[in-house]
């Protein structure tokens, strides 16, 4: 792996795969079954820098670039995706800000990102409308110098602890194409309450998987927000959709990363056990059954890996990368199911106990196929590129 990277990407990845080995994978389960926030964790994440990884030094971050970031990802998920969760709320935020936000909105808020002193939520998906996001029903109306915001977002991942949510609205219900009458907000509120006109309905919504971090409801009942909450000011007033689009893709990164973590983990985890586990007197790793499905596993979990530092390579150079980014997420969370399941099956009767890690990557993996637009979506993403390329 380290063939590629540079000297400081390698550093970068080693500090945070101490950290998980020697901080996370050891309490990620018993945090996970008790649905425990993990806050020891959170910090030293915080102190290491991660929660401003690709905000640019002038605004306190370490100006480190996507792909970086995807190692970084990918290292954390595979002590408990969860912690990747928690944090890329603060990275869509900060994309989304640094890329089309006003000079004010970057000035002001990407410190307190990088600080860690605001967390962020991304806040789109609504009860009727996940892939279909025209379908949006959530409406802004300009009232002043206010905007008053009434609709119903669903999933919203640290929507009770963020202290900003990016939130797409419909500012002209009638527009034709629906896409051109949305617009994004930088939405500001007390972490932990449910100001006057938001209702945050607590505890979040119960999960199969990814637990310690809630996901929650948002319901705005006429909440105020300034104008000046606008995404990029006046001038980003019917460019929601493209805006937060532009944050899928990156989001779309951050979760093929993820994948990719747990296809390692539960590579890792058959190995070893295969190693120790005995049947018909010799390890069960030198049964020829349980070889070809960790060859599988571990081709898989590879493959994850290079698609993800591929897509991540060409979204940090500026380029187009939906195929990439499609590929990558499709391939890479399909990776982590199968894997989690085969690590299951090496386990035999132990890989369904709480007592072992395979049943929280079985439980953690169906999650990575739907977020951030399902497999199915990703699948006609990549065919529709294709076939934009051979036709151009």
């Amino acid at each position: 792996m380290s063939d590629e990277l540079t000297t400081e990407q390698r550093e970068i990845v080693a500090a945070v795969r101490d950290f998980v080995d020697r901080d996370v994978i050891p309490v990620a389960s018993e945090l996970e079954h008790a649905d425990e926030y993990p806050t020891a964790l959170v910090e030293t994440m915080r102190e290491m820098g991660l929660f401003g990884a690709t905000i640019p030094e002038e605004y306190g971050g370490l100006g480190l670039g996507v792909d970086t970031y995807a190692l970084i990802v990918l290292e954390l998920s595979r002590g408990w995706p969860t912690l990747s969760g928690v944090m890329n709320g603060s990275f869509m935020a900060a994309t989304m800000i640094r890329l089309h936000g006003t000079d004010e909105q970057r000035s002001r808020i990407l410190p307190k990102l990088a600080s860690m002193e605001l967390r962020a939520a991304f806040s789109m998906t609504e009860p009727h409308a996940g892939s279909d996001v025209q379908a949006i029903r959530t409406v802004a109306t300009r009232d002043g110098d206010d905007y008053v915001i009434s609709g119903q977002k669903m999933w919203v991942t640290n929507g009770w602890r963020a202290g900003i949510v990016m939130l797409l609205a419909k500012t002209d219900p009638s527009a034709v194409p629906a896409h051109t009458g949305m617009t994004g907000f930088i939405v500001e509120k007390e972490p932990e309450t449910s100001p006057p006109g938001l209702q945050i309905p607590m505890p979040g919504l119960p999960k199969l998987g990814y637990k310690g971090v809630e996901s929650t409801e948002l319901v705005f009942d006429g909440f105020r927000t300034p104008a000046s909450s606008v995404l990029g000011g006046e001038e980003g007033v019917g460019k929601g959709f493209k805006y937060f689009m532009s944050g899928i893709e990156m989001g779309r990164v951050n979760v093929a990363a993820r994948g990719a973590g747990v296809a390692r983990a539960a590579l890792d985890d058959a190995i070893s056990y295969a190693r120790e586990r005995e049947a018909f007197g010799k390890p069960i790793a030198r049964h020829q059954a349980v070889q070809l499905m960790i060859a599988k596993m571990a081709t898989r979990a590879e493959a994850a890996r290079l698609l993800t530092i591929q897509a991540a390579r060409k979204k940090a150079s500026g380029e187009r990368a939906d195929l990439e980014a499609g590929m990558a997420k499709y391939f890479a969370t399909e990776a982590a199911q199968e894997n989690a399941l085969d690590c299951m099956r090496i386990h035999g009767g132990y890989g369904y106990s709480l007592e072992y890690r395979p049943e929280r990557y079985y439980r953690d993996a169906p999650l990575l196929l739907i977020g951030e637009g399902s497999n199915e979506i990703q699948q006609l993403i990549i065919a529709r590129r294709l076939l934009e390329r051979a036709e151009a």
